[in-house]
């Protein structure tokens, strides 16, 4: 059974950094593509970063471009979201979602998803 689950959530003051795993168990992420995604309350859940895995294309929202960096490790069947300088805006709960092939990084896109990891940006 085809499984992602997030961790590395958590408090953060502004300024300050965090790195989100998301562990994919029942398949191989090396023929998925990937993507991180992020819903604040009241507002629709948006796509933060994607990945191509054919040419490892990436896209990033303008709100994160530059702080954060989307990877995988194949080995370890893993996706990663470093989020630097963070903002009090970053904060939602993020979630980490795969499929075959996306066109769009947009949530409608992808037919696998986690359970979704909570990031707070607060003094």
């Amino acid at each position: 059974q085809l499984q992602l689950v997030e961790s590395g959530g958590g408090l953060v003051q502004p300024g300050g950094s965090l790195r989100l795993s998301c562990a994919a168990s029942g398949f191989s992420l090396d023929y998925y593509d990937i993507g991180w995604f992020r819903q604040a309350p009241g507002k629709e859940r948006e796509g933060v970063s994607c990945m191509d895995s054919s040419d490892g294309n990436t896209y990033y929202a303008d709100s994160v471009k530059g702080r954060f960096t989307i990877s995988r490790d194949n080995a370890k069947n893993t996706v990663y979201l470093q989020m630097n300088s963070l903002k009090p805006e970053d904060t939602a709960i993020y979630y980490c979602a795969a499929d075959p092939e996306y066109d769009v990084c947009g949530s409608a896109d992808f037919g696998s998803w986690g359970q979704g990891t909570q990031v707070t940006v607060s003094s």
